[in-house]
């Protein structure tokens, strides 16, 4: 995989997982872009600069990848309180554009 035109880089995802999408294509949870970098989200709050996300989920039944901060924020943020919940998973989704379009440069 080569991102930003200028390195290649070495990723391992699910055999099931869905082929990356062209950028701007619909998210179809193929995991490329947390395998190939953490988002800002995961360096602000999971002090992650480089690899594959922690909070990266395989999905098996789904048969695709998500994003753990979104689904379980308390479980990687240790003192965000169970009432944060919700509020934390909409200001992280706004923050990262989740579900939205896919925006990685990655060639695959």
């Amino acid at each position: 995989m080569r991102t930003s035109g200028t390195e290649n880089q070495v990723i391992w995802l699910h055999p099931e997982a869905s082929a990356k999408p062209e950028a701007g294509q619909a998210c179809n949870g193929c995991g490329v872009c947390c395998s190939a970098e953490p988002c800002p989200v995961a360096r602000v709050f999971l002090w992650q600069w480089r690899g594959t996300c922690q909070a990266l989920e395989w999905h098996a039944d789904l048969r695709l990848y998500r994003c753990g901060m979104l689904l379980r924020p308390a479980h990687y943020l240790f003192l965000l309180p169970q009432f944060l919940q919700p509020t934390a998973r909409r200001l992280l989704a706004r923050w990262i554009a989740a579900d939205t379009a896919c925006d990685s440069d990655a060639e695959v």
